[in-house]
């Protein structure tokens, strides 16, 4: 909300619609709390907003062999058209690893892409290292699905490879600041004339 309040013209560009997607019926109805917390939280906020699409929790649900797994996965949205659609992401973006080592060592959620610049801001961050790093990556697939997914039965294929690759950066990069970035900056990213994200220098502080 704040990102968007923060251009000048936003008020002129339309009404606010929100679209919630995701989430199922998982067996320890995390789902469900999160989707109370989101749904309050826009319910406090003093703008007129919008609710236009809810596919959550119970309407992402599908059962089989008496197992809960979400209906859509992913989905995007064509900025141009507004059309919204199921989608899939083979490819997560610069610095996966960094991101997913700090989620993993348990950062909070943000947002690192700013509008304004188009670009996007990753770090500085840091995290203590993480706790039997070792164990973990001798344990077998089994293991780390049960213990390191909030719903194993339900992960994408990639997931164990995910926490896998994870692993083995933490355990490279234990104390990640000057080591990944250096003089304390974020590393920064802007689309190139193809598409894709490029690095860029960072700004002198």
């Amino acid at each position: 909300m704040n990102s968007i309040k923060s251009f000048p013209d936003h008020t002129q560009c339309g009404r606010l619609e929100v679209h919630l997607v995701g989430g199922f019926s998982d067996d320890r109805q995390l789902s469900q709390k999160l989707t109370h917390q989101l749904l309050s939280e826009f319910d406090r906020q003093e703008d007129d907003i919008h609710l236009v699409t809810l596919c959550v929790t119970e309407l992402n649900d599908r059962e089989e062999n008496e197992n809960h797994f979400p209906i859509i996965y992913g989905i995007a949205v064509n900025i141009k058209t507004a059309e919204i659609y199921r989608a899939s992401f083979p490819d997560r973006g610069p610095e996966e690893e960094l991101r997913a080592a700090r989620a993993l060592t348990g950062g909070p959620m943000i947002s690192i892409y700013d509008a304004k610049t188009e670009q996007l801001r990753i770090g500085p961050y840091s995290w203590m290292p993480f706790p039997h790093v070792d164990f973990w990556l001798q344990q077998d697939d089994k293991q780390i699905l049960e213990n390191l997914s909030t719903s194993p039965l339900a992960e994408p294929p990639h997931f164990v490879e995910h926490i896998r690759s994870t692993l083995m950066f933490l355990k490279k990069n234990p104390s990640p600041t000057n080591t990944l970035f250096p003089g304390n900056k974020a590393l920064l990213y802007k689309k190139n004339e193809d598409g894709l994200w490029e690095k860029i220098s960072s700004p002198r502080s």
